[in-house]
């Protein structure tokens, strides 16, 4: 089956740089298999009911940033919808009871598109972009995602687009070197991915080591959990990449197999 995946989108302009993670964004469609869609819950894009895009036609690009390059205002992600997949989406939450609400208008914001631009630059795979909801427990954005993971058998790739430490107030734009307290929680947030320790995991708010300080709001793990629960089928998770920008903005890939 097609893995679920867990991407951390940086900031904005993550799609100009030149790092190790750009670079393993970009190689990343040459290693694994075409998918034939792509589901992707959006830290930015927040709803308090799980909202489910079903836009016709192609997305617009959503500028949902400010104060940076005229090329980042420039560029557009005009990936197709799939009214089909969003049907599917929308009847495999409901056979679980959660109730899902639709948006035939919304574009693409810079959470999804600019990881897929790095992913998929030629934006000729069809999209269904989800929303996220801080409010609900752990338990239940994992069991979001493992609503959806009877799509992977059907090749669509099921994404989590966020940051496993993202403390804007904490960024040190002119550090060499990573925060000892960023790496510290992303090692026991590795430790328990990767055994699947779901009791632990579901409680990295009081056990994880510096989880105030990685996690002051909770919207950019979020997709960590969803992209995980994808998974549990299999419960196989594998850290593909790691590296940090500005001291302690955490760049991480998981694959969820």
């Amino acid at each position: 089956m097609m893995p679920s995946y867990f991407f951390a989108h940086g900031a904005p302009t993550i799609v100009l740089e030149d790092h190790a993670y750009n670079d393993f964004l970009k190689s990343f469609a040459a290693n694994h298999p075409k998918p034939k869609g792509i589901v992707v819950f959006s830290a930015h894009w927040e709803e308090p009911v799980q909202t489910v895009s079903a836009v016709e036609g192609k997305y617009e690009t959503i500028y949902d940033f400010g104060g940076f390059q005229k090329e980042l205002y420039e560029m557009t992600y005009p990936a197709p919808g799939d009214l089909a997949l969003s049907r599917k989406v929308s009847a495999l939450f409901a056979e679980r009871g959660i109730v899902s609400a639709k948006d035939e208008a919304r574009g693409l914001d810079h959470g999804a598109w600019a990881v897929l631009k790095l992913l998929y630059p030629d934006a000729d795979i069809p999209v269904v972009a989800l929303s996220v909801n801080r409010h609900l427990s752990n338990e239940q954005q994992y069991e979001i995602g493992r609503a959806l993971a009877e799509l992977r058998k059907d090749d669509i790739l099921i994404m989590g687009s966020g940051g496993t430490v993202h403390n804007l107030r904490q960024v040190n734009w002119g550090a060499a070197g990573v925060d000892s307290w960023a790496a510290d929680f992303d090692q026991w947030l590795e430790e328990k991915l990767v055994s699947w320790d779901l009791p632990a995991l579901f409680r990295y708010q009081e056990l994880a080591p510096q989880a105030r300080a990685a996690v002051p709001t909770s919207e950019h793990f979020i997709p960590l959990l969803l992209a995980m629960g994808a998974g549990d089928g299999t419960r196989k998770a594998e850290l593909l990449h790691r590296s940090y920008q500005y001291g302690n903005l955490s760049l991480s890939a998981w694959e969820f197999q």
